[in-house]
């Protein structure tokens, strides 16, 4: 286990590979009864069930089965979150769209640019596809401003797997074209510059990435102008923030 929520509501872990489901990673996982959870620290091992359904994941029946080790490089601390404070201008980044060309956010000011992230392997319905269906819907209800006045930005956090080809096929799925609806990639000192700008938390193990899920609104003139933590927000607030930005005076 890496590490757990304050609440217990989510933990995450550095996992083995499931057979002929998912790749060994490490990732949050939503924890069904919080309240059961036992007392676990950083480092222990842990055995528990994960439950898929068509709507959502979670885990239950966690058991420690080994405490942590002390040896050093065990685990690697999170890197420090460099947030931009909400109302303060974002700093300018270049990342690959999945043409191949490059697009940095500052050939969009004058939009109101919603970004998120997400890694093309996630196979948890609740995680980055949520994210992916979150945009599709956002797309649908404004579409008269996608491309105009509203643009759509999704960055990878596994840029050595989620080529801009990669990215391509995987957006086409969710309509995302490249009009007004952009899947980015770059290098990972690319990558990195744009988490550490977002506040969020994240760290190679072993090739893979773990990461926190947010969703940014930046205004018409480059300024930060909302962030939507974790998975629990609905379209409907998503949307209502976006007009909100899309109304608000320079």
């Amino acid at each position: 286990m890496v590490r757990a929520a304050a609440d217990g509501a989510q933990i995450t872990v550095s996992h083995d590979a499931i057979p002929g489901f998912m790749d060994a990673m490490v990732m949050p996982f939503t924890v069904r009864k919080p309240a059961a959870l036992p007392a676990i620290s950083p480092g222990e091992r842990i055995r528990f069930r994960l439950v898929v359904t068509g709507s959502g994941s979670y885990i239950e029946g966690i058991q420690v089965l080994s405490p942590a080790r002390t040896d050093a490089g065990l685990l690697r601390s999170p890197m420090a979150p460099v947030l931009t404070p909400i109302g303060a201008n974002v700093p300018d980044f270049s990342l690959v769209e999945a043409s191949g060309k490059r697009l940095a956010l500052s050939d969009l000011r004058g939009q109101v640019v919603l970004i998120t992230f997400i890694y093309t392997r996630c196979p948890l319905p609740d995680f980055c596809p949520l994210q992916m269906a979150h945009f599709k819907e956002v797309k649908a209800r404004l579409h008269d401003l996608i491309g105009r006045e509203v643009t759509l930005l999704t960055i990878t956090f596994d840029p050595r797997y989620d080529t801009p080809e990669v990215m391509r096929g995987y957006g086409a799925a969710y309509g995302a074209d490249g009009h007004g609806w952009s899947l980015l990639t770059g290098t990972a000192e690319e990558i990195q510059k744009v988490t550490e700008t977002f506040g969020l938390e994240f760290w190679p193990e072993e090739g893979l990435i773990t990461h926190t899920l947010q969703t940014a609104v930046i205004d018409r003139e480059g300024r930060l102008y909302a962030t939507l933590e974790g998975k629990g927000y609905s379209i409907d607030q998503l949307v209502d923030v976006t007009s909100q930005a899309l109304r608000a005076r320079p």
